[in-house]
């Protein structure tokens, strides 16, 4: 008999192996979560790439007449693909991640903080700290509820 398949990440409901999910975080260069995702945690990371980036929206300038799409992806060792880098520059992505084998772990790189100083953030709330929910689309609800937060808590700090 065959396990069902869950409709939100595509993972049998009893994943061998590690339990729980993996956060996937697309931010902005000041750390603001532009688009959040999940996947099961025995997963590896680089499955999520091509998903997180797809649904990213370019914004359109109306006055200079271009979209206006990301210029950079920073990523760490785990998104170190060859296949992931062909498919970001065939999209006109630059890719700075981390090469295997090339560059420690225990330092953080110039802009690597930026995204871990994201993942605090949306870390900090309780739900989201320990894995607590027992859907998936529920556990996706409050990550992009605490996305919204963080944007929101920045608007306030900007405008004040």
């Amino acid at each position: 008999m065959r396990a069902k398949k869950d409709e939100l990440t595509g993972t049998s409901p009893v994943d061998r192996g590690k339990q729980g999910s993996g956060m996937h975080v697309l931010s902005d260069a000041n750390g603001l979560p532009l688009l959040v995702g999940i996947s099961a945690a025995n997963d590896h990371d680089s499955l999520a790439l091509k998903p997180v980036v797809q649904g990213h929206q370019t914004r359109h300038d109306p006055h200079r007449g271009r979209y206006l799409k990301p210029q950079r992806l920073y990523a760490d060792k785990a998104y170190d693909a060859p296949h992931l880098r062909k498919w970001l520059r065939g999209k006109h992505i630059g890719v700075r991640t981390a090469c295997k084998g090339a560059e420690s772990s225990e330092r953080l790189g110039r802009r690597k903080w930026v995204i871990e100083r994201t993942m605090s953030w949306l870390t900090g709330h309780r739900r989201l700290n320990h894995h607590c929910e027992r859907y998936p689309r529920n556990h996706l609800a409050f990550l992009g509820l605490a996305a919204a937060l963080c944007c929101h808590k920045r608007l306030a700090r900007l405008t004040t």
